[in-house]
């Protein structure tokens, strides 16, 4: 196949059908080599309109099919089955889950929407299998097991199965789901088998989603794209067909058929890969490709704005996507979407043509957040409607006719108003720009998309070195055959990504990097790259923290298509059939038992303020749900970086309180003296924790206690308040359980990477030791006994590496007495303050303010500060003694007291020093431990842990002053202060503790 030839893009919008016919070999012409561009509506069957778009693009340039190489879409259908919950196009999805004993509370569909769960989620079998984090088997897999699960799977009719592991993306030599896969297409022939290695990294829940989304989909995408093919062969076209991915590498049909869920959020990247490519002559080829460009598609309801990076890929978003409420972890654009809506969501700032604009006699004019989406054209003052828009005031702006609509139709009152309307949307790309930026440099903007004419030529924004709008910049989303080589060619461009944990006991880190960027290489060529040109696009090695030489390396490669293949098709006989079929039948739906019974009501700025928690007459919180989301939301800010997320265990406690289960707290205050207050968690790596989700090590290892020492607890108190062990209190304590109340209080007010770093051992002395102590790994391993609180530190770690790195723990109970010495009191309820204000900021689209509002929630700026704003510009890490040492780097962002400083942040797991250094390279120390030194997102206000830090995310730094039982004693600052870390710095107070209000001292009746 000519690699030389013309390339055909095709968009498939849900309004318009784009498409563009480019030359590559005359890319360097003022039209960029595009010969020809159609813009149409997309059509019900969207086959029909590719097919008529691409028979308009040959006729126009007078271009015969056999001269066409490659046809690339782009297509939203997917995403949009999902989100329109459309059970004509989603089919019901089993689970199978090599899992042993693990897994079983936190089912498949725990975190999804209860309609989208019901359509999809199908059934769930648990069979022996998974592996630990350093390779060894949980539980071998076993094909009697799998026989039975697939017995059940016929019986209800489901055609698709998706098989998840533990560890399965590490699992490269027992190769576990491969070996189930093959069992289960012999036992159900006919049935679509996904593994979850082949569609998402690390990260068992998110993984499993989208593995469950990519299997219900799959019927409708190969009928789809045996369409797509099909409208092409129509039409004779005799080239390879491609699809857009979301990190913006191209998929062949063929591979697109099996993972559709890579297509699901490529559009803002077909936007900006088209951007990039229009632009090239305006800037030059050799600029475009060695500088990052910002790219912003104004579309008729929103603006997206995303970063191009010198690799040719948009930057990627480092948290968990969100699809239609489903958490999933595969590689997408790290974009930041001004959605028009209402009401609005979080980062809601209308930006569309079709915004709806006010201005009210002495107030200041408002661009949208609402919009008149589709009816622009009946609706906006220039085509005879009554609804001022953006675009009306575009055209009363505009020196030149933008030929759209009637201008004489636009008012005076508008007209008088245009220079506030200027401004207005100046200050809102202005602030896009801001965010959206690595460093405090000036960067060359893109405009694009039918609303880029919102914009007038000339234009100058803060922040960026040169506004452009290139030509065609309308159809740059059509313009999908990407990036570009020194002969100016367009060249397709695909890729291929390994996420693992391999061991670096016998290797250095480079030669483990080596072998990883190897396996990514033959990935990429196994999609399709010639090898010679494949490139290593992106790499991060992260040593696993309680784990002995392991580290979890990510590289992507990635390369040019080889032409030379025949193409592969997706289609077969019976998607063609499919494909022919106006639409899919529905399937009968058989949902999982356990869906949840019940859930809260949408949040609403009204209802979140207007929440009140349930505290008895007795003083006892009840705890309900959204107190639960909260408290979530405020122990990894607490976290200071380590503690790993709660987000596993706040879903398993939340579904044992949909079926029915009471979790209570109680006061310090209230505790009896002579209470038996027991305590236990989680110890080991966070690694392990997204991915080998708990099963019954902890109440194990309570019951392996009071085996000993005889009878139950009469509450628990909680270990640390920061991170997953914030939540095990409610865990170990609800009415399915032990059914004993949590204590608001913990014993370290934050998190600390040792057992000893508490204030019992600050306040009571070595003597001050909860024996005994035991701990579990959940498959049936239990230890116990030790002499001193440091001895179990040090016997406890020298075991979890041979019990999966990740234990349940529990230790004898204090007194009621001890705790309410010794305890740091109502850390529950600061956690309730701190989720409560990142909830309200979201309701209320102020996630500017979401720092300072915390600090409020936290006792005010006596006791806590914003430290900075800024971007990640650096991480370091390295693996000490199985603790991750390392180092993070923020710039401060523009327009802010923290612009042209940067800030050090060292961590052992958790946030350590932050030390500020000025533009004349002065530094000072704003904050050490045992204060708090907590990072999180400022798109959306969570913590982000030492493992999340990742080049190019906006944070902001809080200061939290620690709890007295560390900062008045000489002993509490030694074993939480800098020098219990090995750290040569004097301890100097960030401010007053104020002791956090109890919500129980509030809220009970009086």
């Amino acid at each position: 196949m000519n690699d030389a030839g013309i390339r055909c893009g095709i968009d498939v919008g849900g309004t318009n059908t784009d498409g563009v016919l480019l030359d590559p070999r005359a890319t360097d012409a003022p039209n960029c080599g595009i010969l020809a561009y159609h813009k149409s509506p997309t059509t019900p069957n969207p086959s029909d309109g590719i097919e008529e778009c691409i028979r308009k693009l040959l006729e126009e340039a007078k271009v015969d099919a056999s001269q066409v190489a490659s046809l690339t879409i782009g297509t939203t259908h997917f995403i949009n089955a999902v989100i329109e919950k459309d059970s004509a196009r989603l089919a019901p999805v089993a689970v199978i889950r090599l899992c042993g004993p693990f897994s079983r509370e936190c089912y498949p569909g725990i975190d999804w929407p209860s309609d989208l769960a019901s359509l999809i989620c199908a059934h769930v079998g648990f069979v022996d299998g998974g592996l630990e984090i350093d390779g060894d088997i949980i539980r071998d897999v076993v094909e009697e097991q799998v026989a039975e699960q697939c017995r059940i799977i016929r019986e209800k009719g489901i055609n698709a199965v998706v098989v998840n592991g533990i560890f399965a993306p590490s699992d490269l030599v027992e190769k576990q789901e491969e070996r189930v896969g093959e069992w289960v297409a012999k036992y159900l022939p006919q049935a679509d088998v996904v593994l979850s290695k082949h569609v998402a990294n690390l990260g068992f829940i998110e993984r499993e989603n989208a593995a469950l989304l990519n299997a219900s989909i799959l019927p409708f995408a190969r009928a789809t794209i045996a369409s797509f093919e099909r409208a092409a062969r129509t039409l004779r076209l005799r080239c390879p067909v491609f699809l857009t991915q979301n990190d913006g590498t191209l998929l062949p049909a063929a591979l697109a058929g099996r993972v559709p869920i890579r297509t699901f959020n490529s559009g803002p990247t077909n936007s900006m890969c088209g951007a990039a490519f229009l632009v090239r002559h305006e800037l030059g080829a050799s600029t475009v490709a060695r500088k990052a460009l910002l790219v912003a598609d104004v579309g008729g309801t929103t603006t997206d704005v995303g970063m191009l990076l010198v690799s040719g890929l948009p930057r990627q978003a480092a948290a968990v996507t969100d699809v239609a409420g489903i958490r999933m972890n595969f590689s997408c654009p790290d974009v930041k979407r001004r959605v028009l809506s209402s009401p609005p969501t979080p980062r809601a700032i209308g930006l569309g043509g079709g915004s709806i604009v006010r201005k009210a006699p002495g107030q200041p004019l408002s661009i949208g957040p609402d919009s008149v989406g589709l009816r622009i054209q009946t609706s906006a003052l220039v085509f005879g409607g009554a609804v001022p828009t953006a675009t009306d005031y575009a055209v009363a702006a505009s020196a030149v006719d933008l030929a759209i609509g009637d201008a004489a139709r636009v008012p005076n009152s508008v007209r008088a108003d245009v220079e506030e309307y200027r401004a207005v949307l100046k200050a809102m790309l202005e602030g896009i720009i801001d965010r959206m930026k690595t460093n405090a440099d000036d960067i060359d903007v893109l405009l694009v998309g039918g609303g880029a004419v919102l914009v007038e030529d000339g234009t100058k924004l803060k922040g960026a070195s040169k506004v452009i709008k290139p030509k065609y910049s309308g159809v740059a989303n059509a313009i999908v055959t990407l990036y570009l080589h020194a002969c100016g060619a367009a060249i397709a461009r695909v890729s291929g990504t390994v996420d693992t944990v391999r061991p670096t006991t016998d290797k250095t880190t480079q030669q483990v990097l080596d072998e990883v960027s190897q396996m990514a290489v033959e990935r990429a060529v196994e999609n399709g790259a010639r090898r010679e040109t494949v490139e290593l696009a992106e790499i991060d090695v992260i040593p696993v923290p309680y784990v002995a030489n392991k580290a979890r390396v990510i590289v992507k490669a990635i390369g040019d298509f080889d032409f030379s293949r025949p193409p592969p098709s997706a289609a077969t006989s019976a998607d063609l059939d499919a494909a022919s079929a106006p639409s899919a039948q529905p399937i009968d739906k058989r949902p999982l038992d356990r869906l949840p019974t019940s859930a809260p009501p949408a949040d609403t700025v009204e209802t979140l303020e207007a929440y009140r928690p349930h505290v008895s007459a007795t003083r006892e919180w009840k705890i309900a749900e959204r107190d639960l989301e909260w408290i979530s939301l405020g122990c990894y800010i607490l976290g200071t970086g380590g503690g790993g997320t709660p987000y596993p265990d706040f879903v398993r406690v939340r579904e044992m309180m949909r079926r029915g289960a009471t979790v209570r707290v109680i006061s310090v205050d209230d505790l009896p003296d002579d209470a038996r207050v027991g305590c236990g968690g989680g110890m080991g790596s966070p690694t392990v924790s997204i991915e080998k989700l708990s099963g019954d090590e902890m109440i194990d290892a309570q019951r392996a206690v009071y085996a000993i020492v005889g009878g139950k607890p009469d509450a628990f108190v909680l270990l640390e308040i920061g991170g997953g062990n914030g939540l095990q209190g409610f865990l170990l304590g609800a009415s399915c359980n032990m059914d004993v109340p949590t204590v608001d209080g913990d014993w370290m007010g934050r998190a600390y990477p040792t057992g000893w770093q508490t204030t019992p051992i600050v306040l009571g002395g070595d003597g001050a030791k909860a024996m005994p102590n035991a701990i579990s790994d959940g498959n049936g391993n239990v230890m116990n006994e030790a002499t001193s609180e440091k001895m179990v530190e040090r016997a406890f770690r020298a075991a979890l590496a041979e019990m999966g790195s990740m234990v349940g723990f529990a230790k004898a109970p204090f007194t009621g007495k001890e705790t309410k010495a010794w305890a740091v009191r109502n850390t529950v309820s600061l956690s309730w303050r701190i989720g409560r204000a990142v909830a309200l900021c979201r309701a209320r689209s102020e996630m500017d303010a979401v720092a300072d509002v915390i600090v409020d929630a936290v006792g005010g700026p006596d006791t806590a500060r914003v430290l900075f704003r800024g971007k990640i510009v650096a991480v370091e890490r390295k693996l000490i003694k199985g603790h991750v040492y390392g180092e993070v780097t923020i710039a401060g962002a523009d327009g802010t007291p923290f612009a042209g400083a940067a800030l050090k942040i060292p961590f052992k797991n958790e946030n350590l020093v932050a030390t500020r250094v000025g533009a004349d390279g002065t530094e000072t120390v704003l904050a050490s431990v045992p204060d708090l030194i907590s990072v999180s997102d400022a798109a959306s206000g969570e913590a982000l842990g030492t493992p999340d830090y990742r080049y190019g995310l906006h944070v902001f730094v809080l200061g939290i002053t620690a709890a007295e039982q560390w900062t008045s004693t000489a002993r509490g600052i030694a074993l939480g202060g800098p020098a219990g870390f090995g750290l040569d710095l004097e301890y100097v107070p960030l401010g007053v503790f104020k002791a956090p209000r109890s919500v129980i001292d509030e809220y009970a009746p009086q």
